[in-house]
């Protein structure tokens, strides 16, 4: 009598690591990923553009051509000046992403070490951190920068005006990230630390901050559409970026004056500026989704 027996395959699971499973709750949220498309797209736009699609040079003037709405000489047409809408839209697009871009990282990055460093060494340090953050808090920041700004050459200005919106812009994180810190603390691997000797901002950074990574993320992207706000209202009053330069702010406050009679010329930097606002606060919306497991949008219950 013959028994024959029969082996069965093991069972595998396919095991993702955090920053992939991150990625897949990301990608179900179609809010997100339109966000992160558009905002691909304008980033595209604003990199490749000037070289592939423009067809003028920003600073170039259509002598004969002014003030010509949308056609297939100037794709969005021109302005008073007879510069293409579409080559000055582009470098303004540029400009003004990246500015928000630095800002929003260069914010998050002080508000990290200012507010985990005021939590965790407390005493003398926490007074000081906190008594800067409400001293620049009742500080008029955008009369300062404006003040400050107005008095200087417009191509230095452009880095001055990220120094000072980095300046103004990490105050309230530092707060969130500080109240965190203290949550996070006293926990066992910071402790082990402390008594195997580990420096202070060794543990800071290798321990504390990357556990409140998950707000950092999300704070920088939505500081990066706070930054290209302060940077239009600041170039709409011509405190900012100023010519020749151009960027977002520009446009908009060059194209107000005639928004009713020659609209195209206001069109081309606030549709652009509303796209772009909007993509970051849903990418923003999704990675808290994402990084919250026990989010519905994000795929928690998935």
């Amino acid at each position: 009598m013959t028994t024959t027996t029969t082996a069965t395959a093991p069972v595998t699971t396919k095991r993702f690591s955090r920053r992939r499973l991150i990625w897949r709750r990301f990608r179900r949220n179609r809010i997100a990923m339109i966000g992160f498309t558009v905002y691909l797209g304008l980033a595209l736009l604003a990199v490749i553009g000037p070289r592939w699609i423009a067809q003028w040079g920003y600073t170039a003037i259509d002598r004969g051509h002014y003030l010509e709405g949308p056609s297939g000489r100037h794709w969005l047409g021109t302005t008073q000046q007879g510069r293409d809408l579409l080559a000055l839209t582009m470098r303004g697009l540029g400009k003004s992403m990246l500015i928000g871009f630095i800002v929003g990282i260069c914010s998050t990055a002080i508000a990290a070490t200012i507010g985990a460093s005021a939590a965790y060494y407390r005493g003398w340090t926490e007074r000081i951190s906190m008594w800067l953050v409400d001293l620049l808090l009742v500080l008029p920041s955008f009369i300062v920068t404006a003040i400050v700004l107005k008095n200087v050459s417009p191509g230095s200005g452009i880095w001055l005006l990220i120094v000072f919106l980095v300046a103004f812009g990490w105050m309230l994180s530092a707060r969130v990230i500080r109240t965190l810190t203290m949550s996070v603390r006293d926990r066992e691997y910071v402790t082990a630390a402390r008594y195997m000797g580990v420096p202070g901002m060794t543990i800071i950074f290798r321990h504390i901050i990357p556990n409140i990574s998950s707000l950092l993320i999300i704070d920088a992207a939505l500081g990066i559409a706070g930054a290209v706000l302060a940077e239009t209202s600041l170039s709409f009053f011509g405190l900012g970026i100023r010519p020749p330069e151009t960027s977002l702010g520009t446009l908009i406050g060059d194209g107000a004056r005639m928004a009713t009679t020659f609209p195209w010329t206001f069109l081309a930097g606030a549709v652009p500026l509303v796209l772009m606002v909007l993509a970051v606060n849903f990418i923003g919306d999704g990675l808290r989704d994402a990084l919250d497991p026990t989010s519905r949008a994000g795929g928690g219950q998935a």
